[in-house]
């Protein structure tokens, strides 16, 4: 295997965001390659919806994969000119600055982001905190070693005889400037215990009455949902419990660890995907990530006559490795697309009626198909996302095993889970479905399933078990 293949087939399972940073660095290593950033250049195209692509159930997915789609290498010779999309501020007439500023000294082209001010750690946060609650040196150097005992959900890590200990002091005293920072913000912190977690939570609200403590001292008995035993030991009624089990989870049993942790970044689509107005569906992969590279030809035509021939051979193995990556990308967005397309015609009956009619579908499935190894395929639906008309869905999620139907019609292993959650969802209290239960109904509807895998299924969707779901509803909401 050369390289080249070798690097081939990495570009496949990448998504579109890496393999835009992947390009970047070629565009630093190769000076024949260069960013295609004319849009002046780019012919308008019709609009999504008015582009002739219709696909009908049956289609054959390489009619999906056209130049309606995709330009071919002679009117484009990069990897795309997939913007279906007018550039912001192309349009009337209007022009914008190349970085998309106002093109003015005088104007402030940063963005919102570079404005606002950064949120501090939650130790510098605490430290803060802490000089403004204590003046003695002897107590902020204990507090200070506190702040450093913190593990991420907020407890703290060490017990603190053992911190006395260390530092020479009394346990009291160290307990005393504990005792003083649980009431910082956020409350709950340096706790040893969920309980004391929780009850300092309490406390802050003036909601820590005996009852609450009794029910923070069985938090296991509350783990199991016996109720009954719970309203004895607690001398409150079921209303009353069930008021204080809605307190206890509006409270944040990890106070620490949301405070340092980082926005999750958007998932950024690498297929399209909406409906035509036929009643078909239309895909293009999208124009906003995908790189635009050209191979700058006349560069190396004006430079290679006038160089010597270690040089020359140096812009020939980079005039080779930029068509090669041109080639490349083109090959990677037809293979993208061909794959999205047939898993769209697979799951048709999906995007239109939801996940009850989600089919079984496997990787030789649609390596047969789209005449590919199961291999490519695995790696062309790894970490690339769909957006779809239902939300943005990774392409793996469509691959899902096979449940035979007591009709002999396979039934989809997510659908199937989907349908216990809904069965579980919709019991009354008076008539919790028990496993045995489940099976009968599914069985009913043409799912053959066994017991063991309906308690497979249901705890995967963390759903407690029937014993526990009656005792739960036992208590009114």
């Amino acid at each position: 295997m050369t390289p080249q293949l070798r690097q081939a087939i990495k570009l496949l399972q990448l998504s579109n965001m890496e393999v835009t940073a992947w390009v970047e660095e070629e565009l630093e290593r190769n000076p024949l390659l260069e960013r295609d950033e004319s849009s002046d250049a780019i012919p308008e195209r019709p609009a999504l919806d008015q582009r002739d692509v219709p696909m009908a159930e049956a289609a054959d997915t390489a009619d999906l994969v056209s130049a309606a789609t995709l330009p071919d290498e002679k009117s484009a010779p990069l990897d795309g000119d997939y913007d279906g999309y007018e550039a912001f501020g192309q349009a009337d007439g209007i022009r914008m600055p190349a970085g998309g500023g106002s093109g003015s000294f005088e104007a402030d082209d940063r963005d919102l982001e570079d404005t606002l001010q950064t949120r501090p750690s939650l130790r510098e946060h605490l430290s803060e905190q802490m000089r403004l609650t204590f003046d003695r040196r002897e107590d902020r150097l204990i507090g200070a070693t506190l702040i450093a005992m913190l593990d991420p959900a907020g407890r703290l890590s060490a017990d603190p005889a053992d911190i006395a200990r260390a530092l020479g002091t009394d346990l009291a005293c160290v307990e005393a400037v504990r005792g003083r920072m649980m009431v910082f913000d956020p409350s709950g912190l340096f706790a040893r215990t969920l309980a004391e977690c929780l009850a300092a939570q309490l406390r802050e609200k003036n909601r820590l009455d005996p009852a609450m403590a009794a029910l923070l001292d069985n938090l296991e008995t509350l783990a199991r949902r016996d109720h009954r035993k719970l309203m004895a030991l607690c001398g409150v009624d079921s209303e009353d419990l069930a008021d204080m089990i809605a307190e206890i989870r509006a409270l944040d049993p990890k106070p620490g660890a949301n405070w340092d942790a980082d926005a999750l970044p958007p998932v950024i689509p690498d297929v399209l995907m909406r409906a035509a107005p036929g009643g078909d569906w239309l895909l293009e992969l999208n124009p906003e990530t995908l790189p635009r590279v050209l191979v700058n030809e006349a560069f190396y035509a004006r430079v290679s006559r006038k160089v010597g021939r270690e040089d020359k051979t140096f812009l020939a193995e980079k005039l080779a490795t930029a068509n090669w990556l041109v080639k490349s990308l083109q090959q990677r967005a037809q293979t993208v697309l061909k794959v999205s397309a047939e898993i769209v015609v697979r799951q048709d009956g999906f995007f239109r009626h939801g996940v009850s009619h989600l089919r079984p579908l496997i990787l030789r499935d649609i390596a047969d198909t789209v005449a590919l190894h199961e291999s490519t395929v695995s790696r062309v639906t790894a970490n690339k996302y769909i957006a779809t008309p239902r939300g943005i869905f990774e392409l793996k999620y469509f691959f899902t095993n096979a449940i035979a139907g007591s009709d002999g019609e396979s039934h989809s292993a997510e659908s199937v889970r989907q349908r216990i959650r809904t069965l579980v969802g919709a019991e009354p209290a008076d008539d919790i479905l028990s496993d045995d239960a489940i099976v009968a109904v599914l069985r009913k509807e043409g799912v053959d399933i066994a017991r063991r895998t309906v308690a497979k299924y249901r705890e995967a969707l963390r759903i407690p078990s029937s014993v526990q779901r009656k005792r739960e509803k036992a208590v009114p909401a």
